[in-house]
């Protein structure tokens, strides 16, 4: 084979794989715009994307093994992480940051609830086990449509409903051993089969995370409204950014030791910021398309993906319990978007 056919054969080649790198980025980019606003079907698939970022999210954290930092600590660097992509992507867009003048005392309401909601589940991990922590988180939705209800006036159908209460008791199914053997049921006697209950958590954290339950619920209400109103979902992300990124600061300061993370530990932080930006701007996206009380129910999805994860990996039992749950939420899932996929849109 001559030069000058190995050099023609080269280019040939080169320009094969430059097409099937445009054509598999083009399907991509129409793929993300499909989800984005292409379909009647976006709200659901944005906050599902939302949920399986979440996963994602739980997934690195735990298969990666790099130093402990604190809590706080981590949260700062997610919400400066999130500030500062909010603030790029506002001002790549020509967006004003905060939104519509009139929307200013909304968005201050926003980021305070979420700064609540946040602050007080961070309290509520602290001090209770983690699975009764889980399951408190999940009543979110549940409050947020509550707060829909009373606050924007939302109707509440049956199918909205029996799908959240569907979804919660496969929540409950899933962590019902967990809940009985932390939070206290303990059996006494095999004979009688006696229960007694067991304390074994303050009941200020369970208030906490009731507390950031409501708050975060409320909190939905103020992102559908600034997303709809600004016509920017990043608006609301950028405003809570503004609140929690400081107050993440003088919490790290003032109640827990900084901890200089190394090399691979600060890379897994910038990526978990990265996707946690991306995560809360589908949340608000998926909001401002789609009735609270619908698209809240879509969440639950990041349950089902967590125990398919444990039970793959041989960290769960294959249980009844686990297999019930599951299956519930998935089907009051589906009811959601099959018997409600119409566009909310103002």
């Amino acid at each position: 084979m001559s030069a000058t056919t190995y050099w023609q054969l080269l280019t040939l080649l080169q320009e094969g794989i430059k097409k099937v790198v445009e054509v598999e980025v083009s399907i991509f980019s129409q793929f993300i715009l499909w989800v984005w606003n292409g379909s009647k079907y976006s709200g659901y698939l944005c906050m599902a994307l939302s949920a399986c970022i979440y996963f994602l999210m739980h997934i690195l954290s735990d298969s990666f093994s790099v130093r402990s930092i604190p809590l706080f600590e981590t949260i700062f660097t997610r919400c400066t992480i999130i500030l500062i992509s909010s603030f790029v992507w506002l001002k790549k867009t020509g967006q004003p940051l905060y939104g519509p003048p009139h929307l200013k005392s909304l968005l201050v309401l926003r980021s305070l609830m979420g700064c609540l909601s946040l602050f007080s589940f961070v309290y509520s991990v602290q001090s209770l086990p983690l699975s009764q922590a889980i399951v408190l988180n999940f009543t979110t939705p549940i409050m947020a449509s509550i707060a829909a209800r009373i606050f924007l006036q939302e109707k509440l159908k049956l199918a909205d409903v029996g799908g959240l209460a569907c979804s919660f008791f496969g929540l409950l199914f899933i962590f019902r051993p967990m809940l009985i053997t932390q939070g206290g049921l303990v059996e006494i006697g095999e004979v009688s089969a006696t229960y007694v209950a067991k304390i074994n958590h303050p009941v200020y954290a369970v208030c906490a995370g009731l507390f950031s339950a409501i708050t975060g619920g409320i909190s939905y209400c103020y992102i559908q409204t600034g997303a709809k109103s600004s016509d920017q979902p990043v608006v609301p992300v950028f405003s809570f950014a503004n609140l929690a990124c400081p107050a993440a600061a003088i919490c790290m300061y003032g109640f827990q030791d900084f901890v200089l993370p190394d090399f691979y530990s600060f890379l897994l932080m910038i990526i978990l910021g990265v996707l946690s930006f991306f995560a809360e701007v589908l949340l608000a996206r998926g909001l401002q398309l789609q009735k609270i009380s619908r698209v809240a129910n879509i969440q639950y999805i990041e349950v089902v993906l967590l125990q398919m994860w444990s039970i793959s990996l041989l960290r769960a039992t294959l249980s009844f319990g686990r297999l019930a749950g599951c299956l519930l939420i998935l089907l009051s899932v589906s009811g959601t978007m099959y018997f409600g996929h119409e566009k909310e849109m103002e």
